[in-house]
Order: structure tokens, then sequence, then C-alpha cells
């Protein structure tokens, strides 16, 4: 295989592991069927509500995605506060389902960057602490992976209810 073969593979298995694919649950799944009368439902022992579970998924990537993108325009959140719902509910199901819509097109918005062959997987960004495009995919995958298992979690614990 050429070096060009290799870096086409390894952004194709990138890219299935940002989908979730390569997890044991996919976003679609998780979120798929969700009662909407729980969203904002703690049961007794669980960290995070259903929506913010969400919203931290949607924010978290979307912080990544700013940070390999748009390095010029890229503004450091403040952990924890800025990373989590200041509400354990979300305002409506349109809120909900905009949540939704975000991380989809911020999960394809990051893909694209993955395969673009402009975009070197291993070259640290100039404005981080070499970090690089590589890294933050694998990170995505990973976090996204994390909070998908909690959330399918509290989906089970609100079904046994």
């Amino acid at each position: 295989m050429t070096n060009d073969t290799h870096v086409k593979k390894l952004r194709e298995l990138l890219v299935t592991a940002v989908e979730g694919n390569e997890s044991h649950i996919a976003f679609d799944a998780a979120v798929k069927d969700f009662p909407v009368k729980q969203y904002g439902t703690k049961p007794k022992g669980a960290p995070h509500s259903a929506w913010e579970l969400l919203e931290h998924l949607r924010i978290a990537q979307r912080d990544i995605l700013d940070f390999s993108r748009d390095p010029d325009n890229y503004k450091e959140k403040k952990w924890p506060d800025d990373y989590w719902s200041h509400s354990a509910a979300p305002a409506d199901e349109d809120a909900w389902q905009h949540s939704i819509d975000t991380f989809k097109a911020d999960r394809l918005a990051l893909e694209k960057l993955i395969n673009d062959p402009e975009s070197d997987l291993w070259k640290a960004f100039s404005h981080g602490n070499g970090q690089t495009l590589l890294r933050e995919a694998i990170l995505v995958a990973n976090h996204n992976s994390y909070h998908l298992g909690q959330l399918m979690f509290l989906k089970k614990m609100l079904e046994a209810q």
C-alpha cells in the first residue's frame, strides 16, 4: 500500500468512528424515540438528564470542530460551565430536535474536514498545545461514545420506572 492509500484508509476509519459506527451505540439509535416527557428527568442516582447529555454532546463536538477548523475565530470555553446546559430540560420539543439537527450537521462538517485532502491529520495546530486533527477526531469519537452510552443507560432507567 502506498502512503496515500494508508492516509485514505485512516480518514475512512476516523469518519466511521466519528459517526459512531465503531462504538456500542450510534447517535441516531440513542436519541430515537426518547420519551418527550422525560427529556429533563433525572432518575435517582443519575447525574444528568437526557437534555443535559444531548446538549453536552452538541456543545463539546462543536467546540472541537471550531477549534479544528477556525483558529482565527476560536474562543476557548470555560470548563465546565460552557460545556453543559444550564437547565435540566429543553424549552420544548423543537429545542430537542434543534440540538439533534445541529449535532448531526456539526458531525458532517467534522467528517468533511477529516476527508479533505488539504487537512493534514498529523500537523499540530498553530493555536493549540500540540493537538492535531487526528487527535481531535479520536477525541470526538471517544467522547461521543462515552456519553451516548450514558444516554442509553438513562433511557433504560427511565423505561424501567
